[in-house]
């Protein structure tokens, strides 16, 4: 599904215009990444949790060179679904 599919589901979900299911999504969209690069743990009940955690500074080999090469330390977004919505998807 993409982001247009998702707007036009919102769109006969709601019963709305087309620009207002967008409005919405964007907005949605817009408030989750603004929470979580101010660092923010989002927690939706039911669906899951949306949270950035930060990756250790390592070393590492370059396969073509063989040479030592330090990769950085990083932040990366990760969600954890619920358990109910794992026992959704896997009861399909």
């Amino acid at each position: 599904m993409t982001k247009t599919d998702l707007i036009d589901a919102m769109q006969n979900k709601l019963s709305c215009p087309k620009k207002d299911a967008d409005n919405i999504v964007n907005s949605f969209i817009a408030t989750m990444v603004e929470a979580m690069a101010s660092g923010e743990k989002i927690t939706i009940a039911g669906f899951g949790t949306f949270e950035v955690r930060e990756r250790n500074e390592k070393l590492c080999k370059n396969p073509r060179t063989g040479e030592v090469i330090v990769v950085p330390a990083t932040k990366a977004p990760v969600f954890k679904p619920s358990k109910n919505l794992k026992k959704i998807v896997n009861e399909k």
